[in-house]
């Protein structure tokens, strides 16, 4: 064997290109030990399949494991395993040449039958160079599996031309020997190299040793069949993957073939943490091609309305842009988010059918993300809306129903989903909302959350009816047969002139205050309510925009009298007497149906008048 060293230029514009692989390629350094022990696993992957081929090959006992060794006084650091190995031409065609990629032109080489068998990550070419990003020379020391093949060392500092001599004593397989830049000597050590390792690496198929020491200990439990693992892996593995310190309360395990090969492993947590008041949460879910790390608490694969959800999801299909850091075709990423979320609304509709006990604690913790979902989704808004769950007229305080069970409880006459938001079930009912509800033995869902108006005013719809807010103006109940007569016959109303002189006149005290003054066909037993003539903008709308906005203004209302009401023939008569205390007590009616409607913005005019008007009381005495 030659023991000449021979110095080869890079070919042509290698310079150019090393400088951007090493400078604009990647974002973070830590990414050159992804990329070196993503081509050591590719040899090792390579030697296991050749050997099946061909029996009589070097060091056929040799352990196939990636061993990682550092020196922190001479500041190198180097990776060694025991693959496939390099020829001397295999080194020039595969090191010499920029985006040349030994696994690419491997994978084509083999045959449809056999390709599902072998897992190989490199199919760029560029990743080794990497090295180069944290290393001022880097060495590579490399002997072929094939049983009469010498060892040879390559040898460059990345400014355009490499060595190539011969190397004596090497056991199958490839080490690479980096002598670390000034500003990189951190790379050097055994935290932050197990570190990169956890991060990048951790389900890579071979075992990956640091210093003797196997890092990777978790398996990749998402290529598995279900039926081989066991319920503590899955724990385990979720522990690892959401350093968590309890128990998953979902999990999903599921893979599909179109229109990407994708398996992935979801969990929800326990607990939400959002609403415990740790902040916005990152995104949860990690990409995975083959195994490989690629996008951390991936921001592209599922909404940000379920950020809430653990896991991994992997692809040996990704269009990965070259680094390996990014996703390439959008349209593809796109089919991808929605392969996943479907099958995860899919995963809970089950839930909910088949374990309502466990859907519950879900919607307790994490029912806000859907909500969060039906306004911002419009792709999905169909499937979220059969999620909801609301509580209702017709259920038990805390006992929640969906949509679909609301809407086999309506009756024949009724053609419309009806819902108040308020603050709490008991404001809900003593309000004056629910009043012809309650007279016509209607069923309607009550909003206690700020977001739900919202929810509902993008839904829309649901089955083909409409969603309508109990507050608005222009809502007229169905006569349905169940009303209660006798409630109704109870009140006499004022005679229509002097009805439509006291409406008119209301109006012209309140004035600018609300659009209209008008008889009510709703109220029973409140003299008066606060409607919405905008059917679009609710008064729980309004709530939320001021919280946001102090200076947004609440835009005028229409108010409903109740004109079979004592209180206000009383102000009838009393607008004979006294019609400056009869304003009074208008003034005082209409703040008081703006606060039943949560939307009495200056309070301290209303306690002054509620003073007088007590004081009129005890001088009538």
């Amino acid at each position: 064997m030659s023991t000449k060293t021979e110095t080869n230029e890079f070919q042509a514009e290698v310079k150019q290109l090393l400088d951007i692989v090493i400078h604009s390629l990647y974002t973070e350094r830590d990414i050159f030990l992804r990329e070196l022990i993503s081509n050591s696993a590719d040899a090792l992957e390579k030697f296991r399949h050749q050997q099946l081929l061909e029996e009589d090959v070097f060091d056929p006992d040799a352990s196939l494991e990636i061993n990682i060794n550092f020196d922190d006084k001479e500041h190198t650091l180097t990776i060694t395993d025991s693959g496939i190995g390099m020829t001397r031409e295999e080194l020039v065609e595969n090191l010499g040449t920029i985006a040349h990629s030994g696994s690419k032109n491997f994978f084509k080489a083999m045959s449809e039958t056999n390709r599902k068998d072998v897992n190989l990550i490199g199919q760029f070419g560029v990743g080794f160079y990497a090295a180069f990003m944290v290393a001022k020379k880097v060495r590579v020391l490399s002997r072929s599996y094939k049983k009469d093949a010498d060892g040879w060392e390559w040898s460059s500092d990345g400014a355009g031309s490499y060595t190539i001599s011969a190397a004596d004593g090497l056991h199958r397989g490839t080490k690479i020997i980096l002598d670390l830049n000034d500003d990189s000597h951190k790379y050097a050590d055994e935290f932050t190299i197990k570190n990169i390792i956890e991060q990048y690496s951790s389900f890579v198929p071979f075992p990956i040793k640091v210093k003797g020491d196997k890092v990777n200990t978790v398996q990749a439990v998402w290529i598995r069949s279900k039926n081989e693992i066991k319920e503590e892996e899955y724990t385990e593995f979720y522990k690892f993957i959401a350093n968590a310190a309890d128990d998953p309360l979902l999990r999903l395990h599921f893979s599909v073939d179109a229109p990407l090969a994708i398996k992935a492993l979801l969990f929800v947590p326990q607990e939400n943490f959002e609403i415990l008041g740790f902040g916005r949460q990152d995104p949860g879910v990690s990409l995975y091609c083959r195994k490989v790390l690629i996008d951390q608490h991936s921001e592209n694969i599922l909404p940000d309305w379920l950020r809430f959800l653990k896991g991994v999801v992997d692809s040996e299909d990704l269009p990965l842009n070259i680094s390996r850091q990014a996703l390439q075709d959008n349209m593809l990423v796109t089919k991808l988010k929605k392969v996943i979320t479907s099958r995860f609304l899919k995963f809970l509709a089950e839930t909910a059918k088949n374990d309502a006990e466990s859907y519950e604690k879900f919607w307790k913790n994490f029912g806000i993300y859907l909500k969060e979902g039906a306004t911002q989704d419009f792709t999905h808004r169909d499937s979220i809306a059969k999620l909801l769950r609301f509580e209702s007229s017709k259920s038990e305080p805390g006992k929640l129903i969906s949509l679909e069970d609301y809407v086999e409880r309506m009756d024949d006459k009724q053609k419309e989903i009806y819902y108040i938001n308020g603050p709490s079930r008991d404001a809900l009912e003593s309000g004056p909302y629910l009043e012809a509800f309650k007279q016509h033995d209607l069923e309607i869902l009550y909003a206690m959350e700020p977001i739900d108006d919202f929810v509902f005013s993008h839904l829309g719809e649901f089955d083909g009816r409409k969603l309508l807010s109990a507050d608005r103006a222009d809502l007229h109940l169905p006569e349905t047969g169940k009303e209660d007569k006798d409630k109704k016959d109870e009140t006499k109303e004022l005679d229509k002139p002097v009805a439509d002189s006291l409406l008119k006149w209301m109006k012209e005290v309140l004035g600018d205050k609300v659009k209209e003054v008008n008889k009510s066909e709703r109220l029973v037993d409140s003299p008066a309510m606060i409607v919405n003539p905008d059917g679009y903008m609710t008064s729980s709308m309004e709530r939320i925009m001021r919280a946001t906005n102090q200076d947004h203004p609440v835009s005028a209302k229409n108010m409903e009298i109740n004109l079979g009401h004592k209180l206000i023939s009383g102000v009838a008569d009393m607008r004979i007497k006294d019609e400056e205390f009869a304003k009074s007590m208008i003034e005082q009616i209409y703040d008081n149906a703006m606060i039943q409607a949560g939307l009495l913005i200056e309070p301290r005019s209303m306690v002054s008048r509620t003073y007088e008007i007590m004081e009129r009381a005890l001088k009538a005495e």
